[in-house]
């Protein structure tokens, strides 16, 4: 074995953890509702924040927390500080409320995701991962509802 080869061999991680936090990969993590977006990056892990940004950062009235135009902002946000921090691609995870809640993403889904490619993060996957029940799923308020 010669002197270069035991060179690379060393620089080479040795485990699995370590390697990970070397990676310049990293999970975007969209919640949209109707009622405001939060977009959270991770590390592949999903143990480490890197950033955080929601609508309601960047709107400055409560109606316009679940728009489009606060998503892209917050997005653009929360692509900026991780790109600071060295993530270059993401696996782009969208979550709607689900349960007994909507099933399908609020409006600021899509553009929060077209601000993350524009701010420069390149999109490897994009996932649904909403919770949606197996079997069925009471509603709160009980058999005669929420009484006012």
């Amino acid at each position: 074995m010669t002197e270069a080869e035991r060179e690379q061999k060393e620089q080479k991680p040795r485990d699995e953890k370590e390697a990970k936090q070397r990676s310049d990969v990293g999970i975007a993590w969209i919640y949209a509702s109707y009622n405001n977006t939060i977009i959270h990056i991770t590390d592949l892990s999903g143990a480490e924040t890197i950033a955080i940004a929601s609508g309601g950062q960047v709107a400055k009235a409560d109606r316009d927390k679940p728009s489009p135009w606060a998503a892209m902002q917050a997005a653009a946000k929360a692509a900026k500080i991780a790109l600071d921090k060295g993530i270059r691609v993401v696996h782009v995870k969208v979550k709607a409320p689900g349960g007994y809640g909507a099933k399908t993403p609020g409006p600021g889904a899509g553009p929060a995701i077209r601000a993350l490619v524009r701010a420069g993060l390149m999109v490897d996957r994009i996932e649904d991962v909403t919770p949606l029940p197996t079997d069925s799923i009471r509603k709160p308020g009980g058999r005669r509802g929420r009484r006012v």
